[in-house]
């Protein structure tokens, strides 16, 4: 008979804004608001991580979509991202550092320069899985969407989806990214944008993974 536990699982978003339903119901024992953009997340996260051992880190966030076919408010799974900006513009191209060479593509935790979440975890949730990117610098032009576009083939951005990636697999921690577009990329006139629905969903749903994944007899796998 597999053991019953107490999971210990820690909720991060970038901004308070983004969960505040859930912690207004006062659910969640561990939450970390790690600030907006990969030095902070990537800080905040690994602080905590080296001070708690957790059973399962949970990133929740809205997105922008680069796919049409994606539903503004829809919530999706991130199985995989990267740091997509983390290269070089040259002759008005933009290569990443390992088409450069100043990085090994598999190296741990890279698999062909992707941080992938293979976890079992991951199947036990019913979302759809999409492909993202992180950026540094979200824009109003649709001329950097369209480079990443085409060098990612990506579903989805934000801008410290990355960082959970590489902070849990360098860890060895099971984790999660949960998204709900709020928008598509490249568009900044937050008036076409989904945000209050977008933040109802995305919260729904954390609390719906949360009660399937803590239920008597059910653990991460780990």
């Amino acid at each position: 008979m597999s053991e019953i536990y107490a999971m210990q699982i820690l909720l991060i978003a970038a901004t308070e804004m983004e969960i505040a339903p859930l912690l207004a119901e006062n659910l969640f024992a561990d939450t970390l608001i790690t600030g907006v953009g990969a030095p902070d997340a990537m800080y905040h996260l690994l602080k905590r991580v080296n001070q708690i051992d957790y059973d399962l880190v949970i990133q929740a966030g809205i997105c922008g979509s680069f796919s049409k076919d994606n539903n503004l408010g829809s919530c999706v799974l991130v199985k995989q991202d990267a740091f997509a900006d983390l290269g070089i513009y040259e002759k008005n191209n933009f290569y990443s550092v390992f088409d450069k060479g100043f990085a090994a593509p598999d190296n741990f935790p890279y698999k062909n320069g992707w941080l992938i979440n293979e976890h079992a975890v991951i199947d036990k949730i019913d979302l759809k899985k999409v492909k993202g990117i992180t950026l540094n610098t979200v824009s109003d032009k649709p001329e950097p969407a369209n480079i990443f576009m085409q060098k990612y083939s990506p579903d989805v951005e934000s801008m410290e989806g990355a960082v959970l990636h590489y902070v849990c697999l360098q860890q060895n921690i099971p984790f999660l990214q949960v998204r709900s577009i709020s928008n598509f990329a490249g568009e900044r006139d937050k008036s076409k944008w989904k945000m209050k629905e977008a933040i109802h969903n995305l919260n729904i749903t954390l609390k719906q993974i949360i009660n399937q994944l803590t239920a008597p007899g059910l653990n991460a796998d780990k």
